[in-house]
């Protein structure tokens, strides 16, 4: 099993008494073996204010060598009280207990409450509603704003702009409507502003659902092993990736993400072709559309004021929510002979509070354990169904996924 924790070094002052040496260390040692978009050791980032020790246990004892670069020691080895510290030193809440060898996702998922899964037309439509509402605002914020005030506005549109994704997202897992050419239509409109085609993204990401943390299989963030680091030596790609994953541009990491896997017809099947060839269609003919014609009445500048700075905003939260959702130190990604169901969606799952303007607009998809303990329930009724894991599975599952405030400084890294 190679995990994330092994991936991501984490010094302690205990071995590393030496502040600078504990910095140049972890330098060195995210560079060549950091998961793709994870966050930088907080540890390393707080260690000079850091006053306690994490309390070491005999087992991490016996592998102090391979603690002092790693947080290498599994979470079914600690302590409560050691994960309480470790959680507390990454800037989260808590980290809970290893869910149980033999426990099932359909063990999990039959322990929520049916009506989850009920799908209420009245309530899909209104994130629609919510959305075009919300996107119109921002468009009249950035129309009228003041050159200083326009961050401010692009801010607020790229977040009401996820709401987008967050419609299509529901169609995709067949979660909108219990019309499936209903789901397919809303979500191609609804991903057209963002240039997203429908169905090869609806393809790609339901493979992530199935191959959550799993290595090579997953098509969202993973582990780039040393192997590959040493064959991107001297190269461009070893450059673009170090440039965009190792600086703050990794909150937009999901561009490159968007361009690599939705567009090559030739990562689908032949079964899938006329598919994703319609969506595909469906996008050129919006930018087709929208893009001369938004160039026509408001020119180059128009162009950047009212489309190109908003969808940045959604990929910076495309990328946040993707990175903070599925990546942290003791969160595994294994091989698939070691690769486990329920330990993945349950316990290699993120729960991150944001601010409740931000869950409003995008409809609360950073209520994400249950959404991927079973991703056919709607967007609405996420919290009832995370209430119903906490309840049934807060101590050995769900409290595994690390729980983080983005108001917080040390909650949230992204540089």
């Amino acid at each position: 099993m190679i995990s994330s924790s092994t991936l991501q070094p984490v010094c302690h002052r205990s071995v590393f008494q030496d502040l600078r040496q504990c910095r140049a260390h972890c330098k060195a040692a995210t560079v060549t073996a950091a998961p793709l978009g994870l966050r930088k050791p907080l540890l390393c980032q707080r260690a000079k204010a850091q006053q306690s020790k994490v309390t070491a246990s005999a087992h991490r004892q016996n592998n102090a060598k391979a603690a002092a670069v790693s947080l290498s020691i599994p979470v079914e080895h600690l302590s409560d009280s050691e994960r309480q510290q470790v959680a507390h030193q990454y800037g989260y809440s808590k980290i809970g207990k290893q869910l149980p060898e033999g426990v099932t996702l359909s063990q999990i998922v039959k322990s929520m409450p049916s009506e989850v899964f009920d799908i209420n037309p009245w309530k899909s439509w209104s994130a629609v509603a919510i959305t075009l509402a919300s996107v119109a605002a921002s468009l009249y914020l950035i129309a009228i704003s003041p050159w200083y005030l326009l961050p401010l506005a692009w801010g607020f549109a790229g977040t009401a702009w996820t709401g987008f994704f967050v419609v299509g997202h529901d169609c995709g897992h067949r979660a909108f409507s219990k019309n499936k050419l209903t789901e397919d239509i809303v979500g191609t409109l609804m991903f057209a502003p963002l240039i997203y085609p429908f169905e090869p993204w609806r393809i790609k990401h339901n493979h992530h659902h199935a191959h959550t943390n799993k290595l090579v299989e997953d098509t969202a963030w993973h582990p780039v092993s040393k192997q590959e680091l040493g064959e991107w030596k001297g190269t461009f790609k070893g450059w673009l990736y170090k440039t965009f994953l190792g600086s703050p541009l990794k909150s937009w990491a999901s561009v490159g993400h968007w361009l690599i896997w939705h567009f090559d017809t030739t990562k689908y099947s032949e079964k899938q072709q006329d598919r994703v060839k319609i969506s595909l269609a469906a996008v050129y003919a919006f930018m087709a559309i929208a893009f001369p014609s938004l160039l026509y009445f408001t020119g180059i500048t128009g162009f950047f004021k009212f489309w190109l700075m908003p969808w940045l905003g959604y990929h910076f939260w495309m990328s946040t929510f993707t990175v903070v959702h599925h990546t942290a130190p003791h969160i595994p990604f294994k091989d698939a002979k070691d690769w486990d169901a329920a330990q993945a969606q349950l316990s290699g799952t993120v729960h991150c509070d944001f601010p409740k303007w931000v869950e409003f607009l995008t409809h609360d998809i950073s209520v994400h354990v249950p959404h991927h303990v079973a991703s056919k329930i709607p967007w609405y009724n996420l919290r009832k169904a995370n209430a119903s894991l906490r309840q049934n599975w807060g101590q050995v599952g769900l409290l595994h996924s690390l729980y983080c405030s983005y108001c917080s400084p040390a909650g949230l890294s992204l540089i």
